[in-house]
Parts: structure tokens; C-alpha cells; sequence
């Protein structure tokens, strides 16, 4: 095992005037000793983490941290300053800096030792000796703490903050016991840092606290005997807690993580009164508890981030679940495209006409197997979208409003509206104060019910008829469009069918298309081939962003993308709504303009199509098929540079504000050196 922090990975010097630059300084000593293998990556995921939520603690520390793909191995790197950083923290700068870089799949062992670090940290006796020492070596083997796993673990037993920590059972011996729960975001130093906080200040309380830690070091749940035993709950947490169901019928305080670290004994006090007062808090699946005190006013994570945090976390949620529908679906209708030609997609059913020797019967078989598969996509979006928000019991609504969305030809877009309402109308009810008889029903029987009912009637009678009529709308729009203006036409194809990649936008310029087809003229075929030339694009853009830049792109992102080529290439435009649903403010506009570029440069060129799908399995059907197949690359070309200038810009910006700090701090070091 690789030793957490040596002497090169100490500043005792650290001259940065910002946090930024402070990151920036540590970093680059993590990259000098091969530990980091991207440092603007790095950096762009330490700022990630730090505005979820700022990682100053009171007492002069500052530990900004991440899990990052650009980790080699778990790395600590300790900074000095005499000036003091602004980290956030209420008390003012801090002095010492601990920047903790963990890998993406760290092991156990060494975030075991992370969290001892941040156990540590509440020790003044610890941090005094930081303060004191002179030598780098000897402040790094003071960091590392090198006692043995047994010593650990029984100290840990003795204080009571590990999991499995005995209960004193003698009588009289604990005149008051509370179980607890901390977490954090990335659940390496605050998690461990507040279980040490709460149970140094339960021993001076003369209070038994036993700490659940729910972070990435392991999740060991508290013996039920111990819950059981327990006369009140804390949860200091930034994240949701596991199975809180555990804890239900307990006086509970409910606080972000930080109050765990700076405010202990008043948690404990709090905890105290409630449990004097019998108050017992309503607690659910999903939500908070419905009873948290005033100590909620401390929450400075999940629950209060930025709503485009909290969006991105729900639409990611629902991202994840769909994409296995995406890849196996669109594949799938692919190949059935390869063997069997385009008209495939109209074969009778294969349960009533199969041939074994027949290879249409086979590319049949495949094509709707696939459509099967597609037909998921916007349930399974809606569905988890609502789980994100609010877990189990707003799955059923989920489901139900991305089935209907499909119902009422709401598309993708109606399934992003029917899963935030399922998650938003669950929420809602959670809320409301229920007997202790009808908790255990209420998760399996009353919200997916009265939930699934209000979620079906906004999305029939509320959503339905505004996208109904915009439809129709659009259509008469396009009709009153064509003819005379042919370029025009193709821009504004184009746009439609790359903004919602399958939803009502993109099926009116599709039907508009395809009903030219019924009596073709020649404007009708060069409508047609626009249509398909423009739905090629996303997925085809996103394919190639992931190939030439991929480090702007998660590891599940670069997977789709290599399904998205065979995708783009089939005519299957939903296989970019992974990207457009993880990052609509720059994929969909980057998108868009591809679109419309190739749809300009398709009617420009004359490009005609006599088949309503198929890819580039039906170039041979293809009026003109070289200026065809150009306008697609020009538009795939177009939407890529966009989305990598969008997305490096994003990632600039911290590296930007770390030069900026840097030289910041350059200057502040001018007039002690004349």
C-alpha cells in the first residue's frame, strides 16, 4: 500500500492567497509525484465538490477533497499558511490545508485511513503539533498515523464511533443513549469527522453515543438492539440517510453534516428536549423526517443546494436506469436494419408470421425486439426521475406519467414533466402528518395511489392537450413553410428534429415528412431526406465528442458514446438523450445547430429520399448520396465543436480562478520580498 502523504506532498510555506489557488499548489505536488494524472481534471472535480457545499471547518482547517477518475491512488497533501485561506468556515480563514484526492473505486483500506485523518482533525492536541512542526518528514509521519488496524478499531470501539461498538449495559452506568448517523457527499472527511465530534461530546455529556457512518470507507448498519435501546436519533447528514426506516417512533434532530462537526453538544441537548417532550418524528422511505427541529436551519447540502445541483442529480437518476434501454433497443433495431432493409420496420408480427430459414424473419424478430425494448425509454426516465427525488413509493406514479406521456405524444420532454411531477407530488404528500397505523401502508398502498391518480390527470388533462395543440400548430406552420423557401425549411427541420430527439417536436417534422411520402413529389422526397440527414446528427456529434475529447465526458458517457455511432448511423436520434437529459444547457443548443446545418445543406443540395427510416442502410434509395452524406458530416462537425467548446469552457473555469488566485497570490509575495 502506497503511503498516504510523504515529505514532497508537505508545504509548510503555502503562499496561496485563495482556496483555489491553494488547490492548485497541492495539486500540482500530487502531480510532480505521479498521483494525479490530470491536473485540470482534478481540479475541476475538487471545485465540484467544494460547491456543493464549502469544506472549511471552525478551527483554522480546510479540507477541500473529491473522488476523481484522475486519482491513481489515494493521496493526501498538506498545506501551512501563515496569511490564512478562506475556506467558508464561520470562524474565519484557515491555517491548515488538507487536500484528500481519493480514486473513483478506492479500496477500504485506504479510506479507513482517511477517515482516522479526519477523526484526528478534532484533537487540538493533533493540530497543535501541525501548527508546531518544522520539518516536513516528521509533520508527514504525524499525519499518516501509522498505528495498527487492531489499535484502531478498539479505540474506535471505546469511544464508540464504529458501527459495531458495544452498548454499555450496566445499569446506571449511561443515563442517556442516542444512535447517530453521519454523512457527507463524498463520505471521506466530514462523515468521519462529525461521528468523532458527536461522540467526543456525548463522553463529556456523560451521553453513550453510537455513530453510524454511511460513508464510501464501508456502511455497517447499527445492531437493532442498539436503535432499539436508544433514547433519541441525530442525523447529521448531506446526503439521504439508508433505510431510515430503522429509526422510526424516535425523538430525532435532523441536521447537515457540519452541524455534527461544530455544534455537537447542542445536538445532543436538543436531542435531550425532545425526548423529554415525547416528540417523535414521521419518519419515510424518502425525505426527511418530518420533524427536524430547528437544527434544520444548519442544512447546507443536498436538500438546499443550487436547483440546477439538485436537477441535474434527479435527471442524472433517471439517465442511468434508461440507458441500458437506449443501447439494447437501438442496437437492436440496427442490425435489423443491416439484414433486412429499412421496410422491415413494417413486417407483420413476428409471433404470427415466423420462418426459421427466412432472414427478414430474423431481422423482423430483431426490429421488434428492439422496438420493445425503445418502448420503455420514457417510462423508465419518468419513473427513476421520480425515484431521485423521492425512492420507492414514486416509482408507480413515475411509471404511470412516462407511460401516459408516450400516451398523449409528449415524447422525451414529457417524460422529464411526468417524472418531476411523480417525484414533486410524493414529496408533497410524505409531508403530511399520518396516524402511526397508516405508516406502513402508506409507502405501498396510499402514495403510489393517490400519487399515480394525481400525476394522471396532470399529464392527460394539463400537459396532454397544450402538446396536442402545439402539434397541430407545427404542423399547419411547416405545411404553410414549404414550397418556395426550401433552405429555410431545412434550417427549421433541423432544428426540430435535434431539440427534444424523439419527442413532440421531433415526431411533427418526422410525421410531416413521412406523410409527403403518400403522394411524393420532389419536394416531398427532399423533405424527407432533411428529416433523416438532421435526427443522424446528435447521436452521431455526441459519438465523436466522446472520441476526441474524452476526458469532458464520465466514463458511462464515453460507453454510450461508441453506442451512439451505430445509432446515429441508423437513423436513431434518442441515442443521444443520455447526453441531452445530463446536460441539456449545452447538448441540446450544440445539437440544434448541427441539425440545422445539415437539414440547410441537405435541401441546398437536393438531396431526395424515398424511404421514411433506415439510416445509412438505405443510401442506395438517396437522390444524390455524396452531397447527402457531406451535409452530415458538416453538421456532425458543427454539433461536435460546439458541445467540446461548451463543455472545456465549464471545465476552464476553475482553472482559470486557480491561475487567477495563483497570481493573485504571486503579487501578494512582491513587497516581502523588496
Amino acid at each position: 500500500m502506497s503511503e498516504l502523504i510523504t515529505a514532497e506532498l508537505v508545504d509548510l510555506d503555502l503562499s496561496a492567497a485563495t482556496k483555489d489557488a491553494a488547490a492548485r499548489s497541492l495539486a500540482e505536488r500530487m502531480v510532480a509525484a505521479h498521483r494525479v494524472t490530470d491536473l485540470g481534471g482534478f481540479l475541476a472535480d475538487v471545485a465540484a465538490r467544494e460547491a456543493q457545499m464549502p469544506t472549511g471547518l471552525d478551527g483554522g482547517i480546510g479540507i477541500p477533497h473529491c473522488r476523481s477518475e484522475h486519482v491513481n491512488v489515494p493521496t493526501l497533501a498538506f498545506g501551512r499558511s501563515a496569511a490564512g485561506i478562506d475556506f467558508g468556515a464561520a470562524d474565519g480563514p484557515a491555517d491548515l490545508v488538507f487536500l484528500i484526492a481519493a480514486p473513483a473505486g478506492a479500496d477500504d483500506d485506504h479510506l479507513t485511513i482517511l477517515s482516522g485523518l479526519a477523526r484526528r482533525l478534532m484533537d487540538p492536541e493533533f493540530t497543535a503539533a501541525l501548527r508546531a512542526g518544522t520539518d516536513p518528514a516528521a509533520v508527514a509521519a504525524l499525519i499518516r498515523g501509522e498505528e495498527p488496524a487492531e489499535e484502531r478499531v478498539a479505540e474506535e470501539k471505546e469511544e464508540g464511533t464504529a458501527p459495531e461498538a458495544e452498548t454499555a449495559e450496566a445499569a446506571g452506568s449511561v443515563p442517556f443513549r442516542i444512535v447517530a448517523v453521519t454523512s457527507c457527499p463524498t463520505g471521506i472527511a466530514h462523515t468521519y469527522m462529525a461521528a468523532e465530534s458527536l461522540a467526543a461530546a456525548g463522553r463529556a455529556e456523560g451521553v453513550e453515543v453510537t455513530v453510524e457512518t454511511q460513508g464510501s470507507g464501508g456502511f455497517k448498519k447499527l445492531d437493532p438492539a442498539v436503535i432499539a435501546a436508544a433514547d433519541a436519533v441525530i442525523w447529521a447528514h448531506d446526503v439521504e440517510v439508508r433505510e431510515k426506516t430503522r429509526f422510526r417512533g424516535k425523538p430525532l434532530v435532523d441536521v447537515g453534516v457540519k452541524a455534527g462537526i461544530n455544534r455537537p453538544a447542542e445536538l445532543i441537548a436538543e436531542a435531550r428536549r425532545k425526548a423529554e417532550r415525547g416528540e417523535v418524528a414521521a419518519v419515510s422511505e424518502a425525505g426527511r423526517g418530518k420533524d427536524s427541529g430547528d437544527g434544520d436551519a444548519d442544512r447546507s447540502g443536498a436538500d438546499h443546494a443550487h436547483f440546477g445541483v439538485r436537477l441535474r442529480t434527479y435527471l442524472m437518476s433517471g439517465v442511468s436506469y434508461m440507458v441500458p434501454f437506449v443501447a439494447a433497443g437501438g442496437l437492436l433495431i440496427a442490425l435489423s436494419f443491416a439484414i433486412g432493409g429499412y421496410e422491415i420496420a413494417s413486417a407483420k408480427s413476428v409471433a404470427d408470421h415466423f420462418v426459421w430459414g427466412e432472414a427478414d424473419s430474423w431481422a423482423a424478430l430483431l426490429n421488434q425486439i428492439g422496438s420493445a425494448a425503445f418502448a420503455f425509454l420514457v417510462p423508465v426516465l419518468a419513473g427513476y426521475i421520480a425515484y431521485g427525488m423521492a425512492d420507492r413509493p414514486a416509482l408507480v406514479p413515475g411509471f404511470v406519467g412516462g407511460s401516459i406521456a408516450l400516451t398523449v405524444n409528449a415524447g422525451f420532454l414529457g417524460g422529464l414533466v411526468a417524472g418531476l411531477l411523480a417525484g414533486a407530488v410524493v414529496m408533497a404528500i410524505q409531508r403530511v402528518p399520518v396516524h402511526a397505523t397508516l405508516r406502513g401502508i402508506m409507502p405501498v398502498l396510499v402514495i403510489p395511489l393517490i400519487a399515480s391518480a394525481v400525476v394522471g390527470f396532470l399529464m392527460f388533462i394539463v400537459v396532454g392537450k397544450p402538446i396536442a395543440s402545439l402539434q397541430n400548430a407545427l404542423t399547419d406552420w411547416l405545411n404553410g413553410l414549404s414550397g418556395s423557401n426550401a433552405v429555410i425549411l431545412g434550417v427549421v427541420l433541423g432544428l426540430m428534429m435535434c431539440f427534444d430527439m424523439g419527442g413532440p417536436l421531433n415526431k411533427v417534422a418526422y410525421a410531416f415528412a413521412v406523410g409527403g411520402l403518400a403522394d411524393p413529389t420532389d419536394g416531398s422526397l427532399k423533405v424527407m431526406a432533411a428529416v433523416m440527414a438532421a435526427g443522424m446528427v446528435p447521436p452521431l456529434a455526441m459519438a465523436l465528442a466522446t472520441t476526441v475529447r474524452k476526458k469532458l465526458f464520465t466514463k458511462t458517457e464515453r460507453e454510450n458514446g461508441r453506442a451512439a455511432w451505430v445509432l446515429g448511423a441508423s437513423f436513431i436520434t434518442e441515442g443521444a438523450i443520455p447526453f441531452a437529459a445530463a446536460d441539456p444547457l449545452r447538448v441540446i443548443p450544440s445539437v440544434m445547430a448541427g441539425g440545422a446545418v445539415t437539414g440547410a445543406l441537405s435541401m441546398a443540395f437536393g438531396a431526395t429520399l424515398r424511404a421514411p427510416h433506415g439510416g445509412v442502410f438505405v443510401v442506395p434509395l438517396i437522390g444524390e448520396p455524396f452531397l447527402y452524406l457531406l451535409a452530415i458530416a458538416a453538421g456532425t462537425l458543427v454539433a461536435t465543436a460546439l458541445v467540446v467548446l461548451l463543455k472545456g469552457a465549464r471545465r476552464a473555469a476553475p482553472d482559470a480562478a486557480g491561475e487567477a488566485g495563483a497570481a493573485g497570490s504571486d503579487d501578494s509575495r512582491v513587497p516581502v520580498a523588496a
